[in-house]
C-alpha cells in the first residue's frame, strides 16, 4: 500500500502563478532523464532541439467551456454553478455554491433573457443535476455570461479568457484546461512540423476530478472520476506508424497520457475508440503507449503528480520539483513545464 501524503512537497505560494506568460512559449522548461533522473533547464521555444523527425506529438484538443455561471435564487441569494458534464439534452452535472439549499425542484434565474435552470437532482458527492431552459444555442449564451473556470489556487481575473485555452484548442466540453498545451504558438507548432516531428490531436474532456483532492490517506483505495474521450482511426494509425518506424511518442500533458493509455493493447498499439475512463496512473503502473511526456508542475497530493511519478519513479520526480523550487520556476497552470524524456 501507498501512502498519499508520499506525494506531498513544500510548496512556497508565491510561486503559485497567477498569470499566463507573454508570449506563451517564453515559459521555462525543466528537461529530466526519465532514467537517470539528470535534469537540464531550457525554454518552451527550445522544445524543437529537444525532438526528432519522426517523434509524435500528441495533443488534446478539448476546449474549456465557460462554465463558471452565477444564478439567482427565488430569494434573491446569489449562486455560482460550475458546469462539469453535459448528461442530457438540456441537463448538466454542476458544482453549485452554496449548495445545501439548491434541492430539487429549484428554480435558477440567470442574468440573461430566456435563460433559466431548474434543479432536477442530487447526490451524496456534492453534485447535482440541473436541466436548462432557453431557445437557442446554448453556447451562445455561455459566451456571454460564462466565465472560465480558473483552479482555486489563481487569485487574480483573467482579461483574456482565450489564455486558458491552448491555441488548438477545438471540441467543447471540459471544465478546465490541459494546462501543458498552454505552452504552444502557432509558430512553434509550424516549426515543429517541418522539422519532421508529427504534430496528432486526441481527445478526453476534463472534468470533475480537477476540482477534488484525493480524500483517502491509502493511494490505492482512490477512485478516479470519469472522463470522455476519443482517439480517431486516423490519429490512431499515424501513432501506430510512426512507433514502428522507431519514432517517440511523446505526450502533451496527463490528459493525453492518460487517454494514451486507456486505448493502448498490451503491445503498445493504439485501438480507435471513444467512451469513458477512470484510470488511475500511479506508482507501479507499466506504461505501453508513450516515450515521453510533457507536463506543468501540479498540486502536492494530486493524482496528476502521482501520474508523473508513475513514469519517472518517485524519487526522480521529488527530486525535479524540489529543484525546480530551488530556481524559482512558476508553478501550475499558468507556470512553466517540464520535460520528461
Amino acid at each position: 500500500m501507498t501512502k498519499v501524503s508520499d506525494f506531498d512537497y513544500d510548496l512556497p505560494q508565491e510561486l503559485i502563478a497567477q498569470d499566463p506568460i507573454e508570449p506563451r512559449d517564453a515559459s521555462r522548461l525543466l528537461i529530466m532523464d526519465k532514467e537517470t533522473g539528470a535534469i537540464s533547464h531550457s525554454a518552451f521555444s527550445q522544445l524543437p532541439e529537444r525532438l526528432n523527425p519522426g517523434d509524435v506529438l500528441v495533443l488534446n484538443d478539448t476546449k474549456v467551456l465557460p462554465a463558471r455561471l452565477f444564478a439567482k435564487r427565488k430569494s434573491g441569494a446569489t449562486i455560482e454553478v460550475l458546469l462539469l458534464k453535459q448528461v442530457g439534452l438540456k441537463s448538466w452535472q454542476v458544482l453549485v455554491r452554496p449548495g445545501k439549499k439548491a434541492l430539487p425542484g429549484e428554480r435558477l434565474y440567470f442574468d440573461i433573457e430566456g435563460f433559466a435552470a431548474t434543479v432536477v437532482d442530487y447526490s451524496d458527492d456534492g453534485t447535482r443535476i440541473i436541466e436548462f431552459a432557453y431557445d437557442g444555442d446554448f453556447y451562445a449564451f455561455l459566451e456571454k455570461i460564462g466565465q472560465m473556470p480558473l483552479p482555486p489556487y489563481i487569485k487574480k481575473h483573467l482579461d483574456d479568457q482565450s489564455r486558458y485555452q491552448p491555441v488548438y484548442a477545438r471540441e467543447k466540453g471540459s471544465a478546465a484546461a490541459p494546462t501543458a498545451g498552454l505552452h504552444f504558438t502557432p509558430v512553434l507548432l509550424d516549426t515543429l512540423e517541418k522539422q519532421g516531428v508529427i504534430v496528432v490531436k486526441v481527445l478526453l474532456h476534463v472534468g470533475l476530478g480537477t476540482f477534488r483532492p484525493v480524500k483517502v490517506d491509502i493511494l490505492e483505495e482512490h477512485v478516479m472520476h470519469q472522463e470522455f474521450y476519443r482517439v480517431s482511426p486516423e490519429t490512431a494509425d499515424v501513432i501506430n506508424r510512426a512507433r514502428a518506424a522507431g519514432g517517440r511518442v511523446i505526450a502533451v500533458g496527463t490528459t493525453s497520457v492518460r487517454t494514451l493509455e486507456t486505448v493502448a493493447d498490451e503491445e503498445g498499439k493504439i485501438i480507435p475508440c471513444e467512451g469513458w475512463t477512470q484510470k488511475f496512473i500511479y506508482p507501479g503502473y507499466r506504461f505501453k503507449a508513450i516515450d515521453g511526456m510533457i507536463t506543468n508542475f501540479h498540486l502536492p497530493k494530486s493524482t496528476l503528480l502521482m501520474l508523473v511519478c508513475a513514469f519517472a519513479g518517485m524519487e526522480h520526480t521529488l527530486a525535479a520539483y524540489h529543484e525546480a523550487i530551488k530556481e524559482r520556476y512558476r508553478l501550475f497552470s499558468f507556470g512553466d513545464a517540464m520535460m520528461i524524456i
